[in-house]
């Protein structure tokens, strides 16, 4: 079947036994089921989320209560990883889903099982079920690579003008995905505190120094993990591109501002390679098709795009309808209960190129991809102020300081502040659907070891 097309798990119609998943807006509503891999009591496994609880799979699988090809689905995970999963032929994945959802929903028959089974099924399935605040997400999969790009035509722009730029938005950015290869060794799933770097970069007054990077950005964006790889030297057509997607989650590529401009000659390194975080529960490429959509169309002038980066299939179902937003809480702000302030709202369909245009292009050489590949879609920046997906643009580089309540400023991100990424897919007759939250909490920098002070002159 085509991951495009609508089935039963999709009914907007269904409910859940699970009550917390009926609750309007809630992010894991019967039809997304997301997976994530989790600790529980000492024990790791892996399951679905449904509302604010955890449906465990492993041991659904180990008690033999998935049958046919959803159970061998479920037995290709071996240990605490999804990688063999995600590469798995995506009509074993929809056979999962699809009995998951069965199993889940509230009146709906267990066509895959017995009659005379289906109430056992259902009842040990309660059994199986966990308390998502009971539980330690970890990362999804083991990501051997990790590629994020540079795909927000605003969020370019700014940058080029913020840094003095005579040509702002570079020339190639209209006629390729910009991107970089990033450190998959230090990405971390969301909850785990993020160190403030130290590195090299340039003071007030221009001196090159060594301690603590002052200028600490977010950066808010979506990315898609790769399903099954290609061989070396065989690229990736466009159209096969979304064959390729297992599913999402939020990414927070977290920067070093003063760092990184300073050391891009060939692009970021340590600037971004001290951490980035995701989100634990990977939402499906299943689950998201009721939320294609027709990418926008390019602006009159704009240069066509070269044939192995265009298609009509991919203009018309290449993008996603997703809203993004950020949200900073800064120490005061935790102690006295409040949640924060939203500073960013943004939209997926700002960016310049579709995933697929991504990944097409990153093959293009004959570049392998591997199950659990990840690639960032780049800082998804809008045209409008409540739009700008970092700190950076939102004080325009510092020049006009982010209020945030109780006397207190920003122009970059202090020690004790927490940034929050959320996201729904919403569209027209579809039960919207979330990511859960991308969440850091900044810590201050170690002391550098070997240094008589915490910086100076540059080597």
């Amino acid at each position: 079947m085509s991951i495009f097309e609508l089935n039963t798990t999709h009914d907007p119609r269904r409910q859940s036994w699970v009550e917390s998943a009926n609750v309007a807006e809630v992010d894991f509503p019967l039809q997304n089921l997301p997976l994530g891999v989790y600790e529980h009591e000492g024990r790791v496994s892996w399951g679905v989320a449904i509302g604010e609880s955890v449906l465990d799979v492993q041991a659904l699988a180990n008690l033999r209560l998935l049958q046919g090809d959803a159970l061998l689905a479920a037995q290709s995970v071996k240990g605490s990883e999804l990688n063999t999963l995600m590469g798995l032929e995506p009509g074993l994945v929809h056979a999962l889903r699809r009995s998951l959802s069965a199993l889940l929903g509230a009146d709906t028959p267990l066509d895959a099982f017995e009659e005379s089974s289906q109430k056992k099924i259902k009842r040990l399935a309660k059994v199986l079920l966990i308390e998502r605040d009971a539980i330690q997400m970890r990362l999804p999969c083991a990501i051997g690579d990790y590629t994020d790009f540079l795909t927000s035509e605003y969020h370019t722009e700014r940058h080029g003008r913020f840094k003095g730029l005579a040509q702002p938005l570079p020339s190639a950015f209209k006629h390729l995905p910009v991107a970089y290869h990033g450190r998959a060794s230090s990405i971390r799933v969301s909850g785990t505190p993020v160190v403030r770097p130290n590195g090299q970069f340039k003071d007030a007054a221009g001196q090159v120094v060594f301690g603590p990077a002052p200028m600490l950005d977010f950066e808010l964006e979506l990315a898609g993990f790769i399903s099954r790889g290609n061989p070396l030297s065989q690229p990736i057509a466009l159209d096969r591109a979304h064959e390729h997607f297992f599913g999402w989650v939020l990414l927070n590529d977290w920067s070093a501002k003063s760092i990184q401009w300073w050391e891009s000659v060939l692009g970021p390194f340590l600037g971004k390679s001290f951490m980035s975080s995701i989100s634990p529960w990977i939402v499906t490429q299943e689950a998201l098709a009721p939320f294609r959509m027709p990418l926008n169309a390019r602006p009159e002038g704009d240069p066509q795009a070269l044939p192995h980066l265009h298609s009509a299939h991919d203009r018309a179902h290449g993008g996603l309808d997703i809203e993004l937003e950020a949200w900073l809480q800064t120490p005061t702000q935790r102690a006295l209960g409040e949640p924060g302030l939203q500073i960013t709202q943004t939209h997926l369909k700002h960016l310049y190129w579709s995933f697929g245009q991504m990944l097409a292009h990153h093959a293009s050489n004959g570049c392998n991809m591997r199950s659990g590949d990840l690639l960032g879609s780049g800082t998804i920046s809008g045209p409008t102020d409540e739009s700008r997906a970092c700190i950076t643009e939102i004080t325009q580089a510092a020049k006009v300081p982010l209020d945030v309540g109780h006397g207190e400023t920003r122009i970059a991100l202090q020690d004790g502040d927490a940034i929050t990424l959320r996201a729904k897919a919403r569209h027209a007759g579809a039960v919207s659907i979330g990511f859960g939250e991308c969440t850091g909490v900044v810590l201050s920098a170690p002391v550098y070891p070997h240094l008589e002070s915490s910086s100076g002159a540059g080597a």
